[in-house]
């Protein structure tokens, strides 16, 4: 399965720069891609100053592996933390 990979760099209340992929099936709406980063920010509890396209920008198209299936199903997206997380 082709999934899309959205670059995000946001900073939280802080100040902090966290840097993160949201990963997505092909089919993905982009504001639903922001949906779900915003979803995934609040479970973690973080508080971010701003969330938009200049934040999350699509980057690829890669192969899904397991693991990206799984959490496709589970939440609609997969995330994969990069710094700051």
């Amino acid at each position: 399965m082709e999934a899309l990979v959205f670059d995000t760099y946001v900073k939280n209340k802080q100040g902090r720069l966290m840097h993160f992929d949201i990963v997505v099936p092909k089919n993905t709406k982009e504001e639903n891609v922001l949906s779900f980063g915003k979803e995934w920010l609040q479970k973690r509890g973080e508080e971010v100053v701003q969330f938009t396209t200049n934040e999350c920008r699509f980057c690829h198209i890669e192969q899904a592996t397991e693991e990206m299936t799984l959490n496709f199903n589970a939440h609609g997206y997969h995330i994969i933390e990069m710094e700051g997380c």
